[in-house]
């Protein structure tokens, strides 16, 4: 199935550069990249947002973020392992399959990282050859992996291609707040566990549901609020005593560690981030608590 778009993705197979191509001389849809410097007109003194536990000015932000995740970029699924005891695998699977992705589907997987993502979900929405066979050649799905983050892209890329996984799956480095694609292009819209890293949250929101076809869906999944106050002074010793050190001793990274552990205290709680996906427009909003609430899953629909 192709997206309705005027523009297509391609990969540029000869320097691993990932682009996309919108009918005009645009080589990165007029989004920063993570690693470059901030646009210093858009931000006043006065205008601050947090990194971490730290209040930095908001056109540093994304550069701050960039700069933790090309640093993680080949180590992050270790990371992913190092912060939730490797039960992150499961969560993935569970948000995938309790998404309602059908065969023939558009999806776009924002802060795809590595492809985990867009992996299960190519699965679901790209037919066999011998199953278009079978429907006389049904529209195909198609899976657009989008990250900010071109060395994180970059990985995902590599890995999904050493995978097989090359028909049916584009690549776009863009920015969540201001997405280059169409209105109501997509079926479905996910982000896992890269919301908290967005600045402006609100914007990624309104973007995604712009880019959703009417009754289509947007999944968020992400650390969240546990609920368990026994539990919290537990998963708060692992997350700033336990992780920085296991950065540090595996990834030569503590620093980053604990950005990405004081990121999800940062984050809105569940009941939050719902009360913002509706101000955003989505409807029939609700969220799934996964693990006492150390994640949950987040939906809305463009109606």
């Amino acid at each position: 199935m192709k997206i309705n778009m005027d523009s297509s993705l391609r990969r540029n197979d000869d320097e691993k550069h990932i682009q996309p191509s919108l009918g005009m001389e645009c080589a990165q849809c007029d989004n920063r990249r993570m690693s470059e410097p901030p646009d210093k007109s858009a931000t006043t003194a006065a205008s601050t947002t947090h990194f971490g536990y730290r209040d930095v000015p908001v056109g540093e932000k994304q550069k701050l973020v960039g700069e933790v995740f090309t640093s993680v970029a080949r180590s992050y699924d270790r990371m992913n392992d190092l912060m939730s005891l490797g039960v992150h695998r499961l969560w993935k699977r569970y948000f995938v399959g309790t998404s309602g992705v059908k065969r023939g589907d558009a999806v776009l997987d924002l802060a795809g990282g590595t492809g985990d993502i867009a992996a299960l979900l190519h699965e679901r929405v790209l037919r066999q050859a011998q199953d278009r066979q079978a429907h006389d050649d049904p529209p195909e799905g198609r899976v657009v992996l989008g990250d900010i983050n071109g060395d994180m892209l970059s990985v995902g890329r590599d890995r999904l291609t050493d995978r097989g996984l090359v028909q049916g799956i584009d690549y776009v480095q863009c920015n969540a707040e201001a997405l280059p694609f169409p209105d109501r292009s997509f079926d479905l819209v996910t982000i896992a566990f890269g919301l908290r890293n967005v600045t402006d949250k609100q914007a990624a929101l309104r973007e995604m549901h712009r880019v959703l076809k009417i009754g289509g869906r947007a999944l968020v999944l992400e650390f969240s609020q546990v609920k368990a106050e026994w539990f919290r002074p537990i998963y708060d010793f692992h997350s700033f005593k336990v992780l920085p050190r296991l950065g540090k001793l595996f990834a030569k990274d503590a620093g980053s560690y604990q950005y990405l552990a004081e990121s999800i205290r940062k984050h809105p709680p569940q009941d939050e981030l719902k009360a913002m996906m509706e101000a955003a427009g989505f409807a029939r909003c609700s969220y799934r608590d996964l693990s006492a609430g150390i994640v949950a899953i987040h939906s809305g629909y463009s109606v």
